[in-house]
């Protein structure tokens, strides 16, 4: 008798719980009016000290710089961030947040606590403990070659 394939099987649930997370958080942020992809370069700018550059954003995301510029441009017409010119080079350009962009990024806190909630609310706290520590043990890639 052969043992079930459980990783076949591991993946393909975390994969559906992948999708089921995507599409409540896209439920959630449609009212705010921004995409997931917006959303994330939004916490990224929020995460710098200073106004960083189109390069580092490109870089923290992994993603190509025309990218970014497309998410910037979409970002500056909602009017949740500027280009602002680097002080010290002027051929650079910083992207900063604005007192709409903060207030965007409190939206989606609030819209991305709703769609976590929604997915986990089957789970008791004793549950969500032990999620939180598997999901820990996965992230660091504790036991990965």
């Amino acid at each position: 008798m052969t043992a079930p394939d459980t990783s076949g099987q591991l993946a393909e649930q975390l994969l559906r719980l992948t999708r089921r997370l995507h599409r409540a958080q896209k439920r959630y942020l449609d009212p705010v009016g921004i995409t997931p992809a917006q959303s994330r370069l939004l916490r990224t700018v929020a995460h710098y000290d200073t106004p960083p550059r189109m390069a580092d954003l490109a870089e923290r995301l992994e993603v190509v710089p025309r990218a970014v510029t497309t998410l910037v441009d979409a970002l500056e017409a909602n009017g949740a961030v500027r280009r602002v010119p680097d002080q010290s080079n002027r051929r650079v350009t910083r992207i900063e947040l604005t007192d709409e962009g903060r207030s965007t990024l409190h939206a989606l806190r609030n819209a991305r606590r709703a769609a976590v909630e929604e997915i986990l609310a089957p789970l008791d706290a004793g549950q969500r403990d032990v999620l939180e520590g598997l999901l820990a043990t996965l992230l660091s890639g504790r036991g990965l070659a």
